[in-house]
């Protein structure tokens, strides 16, 4: 028996049933959303991850129950998720369902790693870590992160390696109010990637990243990291990982030797 053909007192049963383990969502009166209804579905949805309601992995509930509890139609509602599925906030997967994001091996890959081999080749680079300390954020990190220099912080370095060979230096700033409990060995020990670390442990989700690029030499840190000669021409990448809610919770430099490697983005125009 399919949903539309069950009594309604079934129905309504069913959809309790479905949403008793997620948050409940609250009918939106169209004269009161302020926005558009597809925005405003959007945004409790949004809410609802950010506080943690909503944790990652976990499966929403289908679009006809999700439509109803909204008072919406199911074409507003699936609006509302094709724009954070478009933000890789949410997730879709094939004769499963919709569900939030993670981060994986495999995101990581597709969404904030770019650097790859000239003839085409895309791997997961193995990751050394090389420094791991408490700072004060210099006015770059700061500035960054939305804070004030001087701020406490944590600081380390990786190095990383793609066909054996050493490509990228990272010097990584976060806040030390945002990772308390960071340790050196957390980040030696992690079983995935540092934004699933983040993730995970921190609660810190990082959905998209702000990326500056420019021709620079190398200094005595990076090229000592990347055995490479004191001043030698590399590609400089600096970046700004935004998370939930708008909040920039990393600064990265990134040092890149493209003797081999490129650093490649696909652009597209947003549909």
């Amino acid at each position: 028996m399919d949903e539309s053909s069950r009594p309604p007192h079934n129905r309504r049963m069913s959809l309790s049933r479905a949403l008793d383990s997620g948050p409940r969502f609250a009918p939106i009166a169209p004269e009161a959303a302020g926005m558009p209804l597809y925005r405003a579905v959007r945004r409790a949805l949004l809410r609802s991850i950010e506080e943690g309601e909503l944790a990652p992995g976990a499966a929403l509930a289908n679009e006809t129950e999700l439509a109803a509890a909204f008072g919406v139609a199911v074409g507003t509602l699936r609006r509302a998720v094709d724009d954070l599925v478009a933000e890789h906030i949410l997730v879709r997967r094939q004769g499963r369902g919709t569900f939030v994001a993670t981060h994986t091996r495999d995101r990581f890959l597709f969404q904030f790693f770019h650097v790859e081999r000239g003839d085409g080749l895309r791997e997961v680079p193995s990751v050394d870590l090389l420094s791991f300390e408490r700072i004060r954020m210099d006015e770059d990190a700061a500035t960054a992160l939305a804070t004030r220099a001087g701020t406490p912080g944590f600081e380390f370095e990786n190095r990383l390696k793609l066909q054996g060979k050493a490509v990228v230096h990272d010097r990584i700033v976060v806040a030390a109010t945002q990772f308390r409990g960071l340790t050196e060995k957390r980040l030696r020990e992690r079983p995935s990637t540092i934004y699933h670390l983040y993730q995970s442990e921190f609660g810190v989700t990082v959905v998209r990243a702000r990326e500056r690029l420019r021709a620079a030499l190398t200094d005595r840190a990076n090229a000592r990291a990347l055995g490479v000669p004191l001043g030698m021409p590399v590609l400089q990448v600096r970046r700004t990982a935004i998370a939930l809610g708008g909040r920039p919770v990393e600064y990265r430099v990134s040092t890149i030797v493209t003797s081999a490697h490129d650093y490649v983005n696909l652009l597209s125009r947003p549909a």
